[in-house]
């Protein structure tokens, strides 16, 4: 053989020999997502996370690998949760609630943290500015406090006859959040009652001091507490007979009578279009917080016929889905 043809044989024969034992392809980024609650109630919210991702270009088990985390509506377990996944050297970390964020917050200052937050996330110190957040952490503030003024209008739409208005609170930092409501009761005349719970046993204890009470309508307030309780929450709603409206659509499709608020399977989409852009490059320090522009009103008539209540037209005509 000539030295022309040996080299073409040795080239031909690098291609098809395997790759030496210990070579290793390049390891997929790994994504770190966090939440409060479980993995059932939040399943619509993953799969618009996954939506979001591949919006960028990422999907998983293809070119993303993700570690999930879910603290089952036991906030104690956060920063255990929180610090294991700093541990495995995730890229970024989502974290969903305020609860989780403050944990990511606290186990890392150099991984990414994209999040969404009811609570303020400058006064809260999570970021400098909504528009230069200026540290690892950059998401979406979905608006908690603003919103309640709303719903406290909407279910004194829905119940006009009322004249006591629980409010059903667990956050030990929701002063702002129960001023505001105070004051809207005030304007419209109304008597608020604050009625605080972190347990199911203190759930259930609030429901039952409900009569006593003369309560004629209940707002429940945004909490990974109350997210993972849903259902126990809206069958006491109906068990003691008292209207009620929540901040999430979820709560509607467990039997609640009427929610309002942000679009939660909305945020989910963006924050998955926020953690894309941070594995193409971008810095947490450079994207602005976002604040929601989507809001849903869910009404289910179901519940309302249960509650001998007839939902007035002004409602129905404004609601982007009706529950029958």
């Amino acid at each position: 053989m000539n030295r022309r043809g040996l080299l073409i044989l040795l080239a031909g024969s690098a291609v098809a020999w395997p790759a030496p034992a210990g070579a290793q392809q390049k390891a997929l980024p790994v994504i770190g997502f966090l939440s409060s609650v479980s993995t059932g109630l939040a399943a619509p919210h993953v799969a618009a996370f996954h939506q979001g991702l591949s919006e960028t270009g990422y999907v998983e088990g293809q070119n993303v690998a993700i570690e999930s985390r879910w603290a089952e509506g036991h906030p104690d377990r956060l920063p255990a949760l929180a610090a294991d996944l700093v541990g495995r050297r995730v890229d970024v970390i989502t974290a969903g609630g305020d609860a989780a964020v403050l944990a990511a917050k606290s186990a890392t200052s150099t991984i990414p943290i994209v999040f969404f937050s009811g609570a303020d996330p400058v006064a809260t110190g999570l970021v400098t500015s909504l528009a230069r957040p200026g540290g690892n952490l950059t998401g979406f503030s979905i608006f908690v406090a603003e919103l309640m003024p709303k719903r406290l209008e909407l279910l004194s739409e829905l119940v006009p006859q009322a004249r006591v208005i629980a409010l059903l609170v667990n956050d030990p930092n929701a002063e702002r959040l129960i001023g505001d409501l105070q004051e809207a009761a005030r304007v419209k005349g109304l008597q608020l009652q604050v009625l605080r719970a972190s347990t199911e046993s203190e759930i259930d204890g609030t429901f039952a001091s409900l009569a006593q009470l003369g309560v004629g309508g209940l707002v429940v307030t945004p909490n990974a507490l109350f997210v993972s309780l849903r259902e126990q929450v809206v069958a006491l709603a109906s068990r003691h007979a008292v209207p009620a409206i929540y901040p999430q659509r979820e709560f509607a499709a467990a039997g609640g009578l009427i929610t309002y608020g942000t679009s939660l399977t909305d945020t989910y989409r963006q924050l998955g279009i926020y953690v894309g852009k941070i594995l193409n490059g971008a810095q947490p320090a450079d994207l602005p917080v976002q604040q929601p522009t989507t809001f849903e009103l869910v009404v289910n008539l179901k519940t309302a016929k249960a509650l001998g209540l007839t939902i007035p037209q002004s409602i129905l005509l404004r609601a982007d889905e009706v529950i029958e």
